[in-house]
């Protein structure tokens, strides 16, 4: 089996991206094949809404048209397995970037029949990984919780409607800074920061290689 990362963050050494080498580290472990993608090394945008892919008969009818960056990868994943994308959350949401390669994975395989049915060839295991300072916590607190779980939600279920099968993984709390007296943020008590991500960190990536793992396993 062949399983994808796809990073949607700009890091490619932090929580995001190490959760994101823990889980396929767990795929590996089962005896899968590896490749992680960094969308913020590729030239691509979001959709265009040329509606190539919706063209009765035509030939790009289920594909994306676009021929950029994104177009090999989307090859990849039609001769994967499994699929796990990672992302922080930027203000409430998933980065552009991924953001971005969502409109493009997702609607090129959705059809505007009624039901909607999916084009994708197969079935894809996919997972996805968030990662974010706020605790759940301080979600209530700003009365945000409910936001951020309809976002979690709504991803999983395109991803799971189109592909199949969809989970998805929670890390909170995360380190945002290697030196927090260089930048900022009083709002945060980096001591405090520190020793969250000492007890908690190491738990989430060990979620992520069990994830990995069970990405292979179905």
């Amino acid at each position: 089996m062949k399983i994808i990362g796809i990073n949607g963050g700009p890091r490619k050494k932090w929580n995001t991206a190490t959760l994101l080498e823990k889980a396929l580290d767990g795929a590996a472990s089962k005896g899968a094949q590896t490749e992680i993608v960094h969308l913020y090394d590729l030239d691509f945008k979001g959709c265009i809404s040329c509606f190539a892919c919706r063209i009765r008969g035509g030939k790009s009818y289920g594909k994306c048209a676009v021929k950029d960056d994104l177009a090999p990868v989307f090859k990849r994943i039609e001769e994967a397995g499994a699929v796990v994308l990672g992302s922080p959350i930027y203000l409430g949401t998933a980065t552009g970037e991924m953001r971005s390669f969502l409109e493009r994975w997702i609607f090129q395989y959705l059809t505007y029949t009624d039901p909607p049915q999916s084009l994708f060839p197969g079935k894809l295991r996919t997972a996805f990984i968030y990662t974010m300072n706020m605790t759940e916590e301080g979600l209530k607190k700003v009365g945000m919780l409910e936001t951020y779980e309809n976002h979690y939600a709504l991803n999983q279920m395109y991803i799971a409607r189109i592909f199949g099968h969809s989970t998805y993984q929670l890390c909170m709390d995360t380190l945002q800074f290697e030196d927090y007296s260089k930048v900022v943020a009083d709002r945060w008590d980096p001591a405090a920061k520190a020793k969250s991500r000492e007890k908690l960190f190491p738990v989430d990536c060990d979620k992520a290689f069990q994830l990995g793992v069970d990405l292979v396993k179905g």
